[in-house]
């Protein structure tokens, strides 16, 4: 997908991965991988989690988003670049590989709810170079909600997705 702009603070040519980091001002996401901004935090709740959050975020083929599992449903929007392949692990056991990507007729996503306690991870498609993306929550996102996956825990659980979950985790 290729997306043009003119102005002074826009590129010349098609958006790029950098561009994108500059312009939202993206920051690395703390042991997940990829990069992000978070754009709307609602307002917050008895409990003290906002009533909800939204971010923008950006993998490079070079990064992928390692399994993590939320207490609440999260919901992915694609946006721009290339397809991202996302890795679901049920809590039931069973496994979902999910494209989210512009092209609904070859069964891409350009919208999809991961489960609460569902385990996900993600990478950017074979051969492609960047995905930008946004992940919306309610109520919202915190750290203390974040679990991060074990290789050795999720191997032992889903053996039949052993080799995306190597590639999709981090000490």
């Amino acid at each position: 997908m290729t997306v043009t702009h003119d102005g002074p603070d826009r590129p010349d040519g098609p958006v790029t991965a950098e561009f994108l980091v500059a312009h939202y001002g993206l920051e690395p996401i703390p042991r997940e991988g990829g990069l992000f901004r978070q754009t709307w935090a609602g307002p917050g709740r008895a409990d003290g989690r906002p009533e909800g959050t939204a971010i923008v975020a950006l993998l490079t083929a070079d990064d992928y988003s390692a399994l993590h599992r939320l207490p609440t449903d999260e919901i992915w929007h694609f946006y721009l670049g290339d397809p991202l392949h996302l890795l679901l692990l049920a809590p039931d056991g069973t496994s979902a590989h999910p494209v989210l990507g512009p092209d609904v007729l070859a069964g891409q996503q350009p919208q999809l709810t991961v489960p609460a306690g569902t385990w996900m991870g993600a990478r950017v498609a074979a051969g492609g170079a960047w995905t930008f993306f946004g992940c919306t929550m309610a109520p919202g996102f915190t750290f203390e909600g974040y679990e991060h996956g074990a290789a050795a825990d999720l191997t032992a659980r889903y053996p039949a997705e052993a080799a995306r979950i190597a590639e999709l985790c981090r000490p």
